[in-house]
C-alpha cells in the first residue's frame, strides 16, 4: 500500500535535521524538481520511480527514506543512470511489516538540492509465499516435455501464478510463467533428459521454495500427440489418422478430412467425430494403448474394437481411457483408437489433450494391436 503526503517545506525541514552538509534550493537557482514520484512494494523490494523535469540539466538524484516511526530521513542512494526520461531505484534493505516514507531530490554540482514536492508512504507486508506446488510430473513427448502439477498452491488467498524452471544439476533457469497447472516445453530435444521444478508466486511477488524435481526425456515415437481445444486453437484442434508416419496428423479443426477434433466446455473435454466418422459411445479404462512383451505386469489394453454400436455424436473424454472410432474407407470401414494420457492446459491457459493412437489399415479388421505372427500395420 502506498500513500502520498508531505509538502516541499516539510521535506526541507526533515532534510535539514539530519543532513547538514546538503542544501535545499530556495527555488529558481537550484536544479529542476523531480516529477511524478511513485513508490510501491513488490517481491521483497520497494520500487521508487520518478520522471525528469523539462528543466533537467544532467543533475544526479538522491533518494531519501525513513521508517514512519523515525524523525529524520536518511540518504539511501544516489542515482545517475536515468533512461528515456524515467528514473528508478529498488530499495531491498527493508523489513517485513514496517512502513517507510520516500522522497527524491535533484542535486547540482554545487550541492544544492531540489526535493520532490511530495513523499510516498509504502507499507511493506509480511513476506509469506504461497504453498510449494506438489505432484510435479513430466510427460515426455516427441521434441517436447509437458510438465503438470497439482493445484494445492491455489489454496492461498493471494496466489497469483507459477514459475517453471529448468535445472541442470547445478544451475536453474526460468523457462516461463503460467497461471495454469501445466507447461509445454517445446525447446526440449529428443534423447536428452531434462529436469524441472515449479514454484508458486503470490500477488505481492513472494515466491515459494521449489517443488521436488521431475525428469522427462523426449523421444521420437508415435505416441504423445497433442491437439488443442477448437475454441482456443482451432488450427491445432483437428486430427487425421495417417498411413505414413512422416505426415503430420494434426490439422485444422474445420478441415473436411478430419477424423475428429477436440472441443471443451464447462462440462469437460469432448471428442467430436469428423464428417462420416462414428465413435463408440463408451470409453474403456486401460493402462496402456498396447500391451506387449515389455509391458508392466497387469497391463490392460483394448486390442479388438467393437464391431457395432457406434454413433456420430460427441463423446466425453477421461484420462487413462481408450476410445474407438470407425472411419469410412473404400470397401467398408477402418477402426482406430486413441488413449487419453492427459487432459490439461498449457502455459497460456489453452485446453489440450495428450494421447496415443493406433490405426488399423486393413478395411474391416477390428484388431487394434498386432497378433503373434500377424502382418497388420498399426500406428
Amino acid at each position: 500500500m502506498r500513500r502520498r503526503w508531505m509538502g516541499a517545506l516539510m521535506l526541507a525541514a526533515a532534510l535539514g535535521a539530519c543532513e547538514d552538509d546538503y542544501y535545499v534550493s530556495p527555488g529558481d537557482g537550484g536544479p529542476a524538481e523531480p516529477r511524478n514520484l511513485d513508490a510501491w512494494y513488490y517481491a521483497g523490494a520497494v520500487n521508487v520511480t520518478w520522471e525528469l523535469s523539462p528543466g533537467w540539466d544532467g543533475e544526479a538524484f538522491r533518494v531519501y527514506a525513513k521508517r514512519d516511526t523515525d524523525r529524520d530521513y536518511f540518504l539511501i542512494a544516489e542515482v545517475t543512470n536515468c533512461a528515456d526520461g524515467f528514473c528508478s531505484y529498488a530499495d531491498v534493505n527493508i523489513v517485513a511489516g514496517q512502513t517507510y516514507d520516500y522522497y527524491v531530490a535533484a542535486v547540482d554540482g554545487g550541492g544544492y538540492e531540489t526535493a520532490s514536492s511530495e513523499a510516498i508512504r509504502v507499507d511493506v507486508p509480511l513476506m509469506s509465499p504461497p504453498p510449494v506446488p506438489g505432484g510435479v510430473l513430466v510427460v515426455a513427448l516427441d521434441h517436447a516435455n509437458y510438465i503438470v502439477w497439482d493445484s494445492g498452491a491455489r489454496s492461498a488467498d493471494d496466489f497469483a501464478f507459477y514459475r517453471v524452471y529448468f535445472y541442470d544439476g547445478s544451475t536453474s533457469f526460468l523457462l516461463g510463467e503460467t497461471d495454469s497447472e501445466g507447461f509445454l516445453d517445446l525447446l526440449a530435444a529428443n534423447g536428452t533428459t531434462y529436469s524441472y521444478f515449479v514454484t508458486s508466486v503470490d500477488d505481492q511477488g513472494h515466491e515459494s521454495q521449489g517443488s521436488a524435481a521431475a525428469d522427462g526425456t523426449p523421444r521420437p515415437d508415435f505416441h504423445g500427440d497433442v491437439v488443442y481445444d477448437y475454441f482456443a486453437r482451432p488450427d491445432l484442434s483437428g486430427f487425421v489418422f495417417q498411413d505414413d508416419e512422416a505426415t503430420n496428423p494434426v490439422v485444422d479443426g474445420d478441415a473436411s478430412g478430419r477424423d475428429f477434433r477436440l472441443e471443451t466446455d464447462a462440462d469437460g473435454w469432448w471428442l467430436v467425430p469428423g464428417p462420416g466418422v462414428s465413435v463408440y459411445p463408451q470409453g474403456f479404462e486401460t493402462t496402456a494403448l498396447k500391451c506387449g512383451p515389455a509391458a508392466d505386469a497387469g497391463c490392460v489394453s483394448l486390442d479388438v474394437a467393437p464391431t457395432s454400436g457406434y454413433q456420430s455424436g460427441d463423446v466425453g473424454l477421461l484420462p487413462q481411457t481408450t476410445y474407438v472410432l470407425r472411419i469410412p474407407a473404400q470397401g467398408g470401414s477402418r477402426y482406430a483408437a486413441i488413449r487419453v494420457e492427459l487432459l490439461g492446459f498449457d502455459q497460456a491457459g489453452d485446453p489440450l489433450m495428450i494421447f496415443d493412437w493406433a490405426h488399423q489399415l486393413q478395411v474391416g479388421n477390428p484388431n487394434l494391436a498386432p497378433r503373434s505372427g500377424g502382418s497388420f500395420r498399426i500406428r
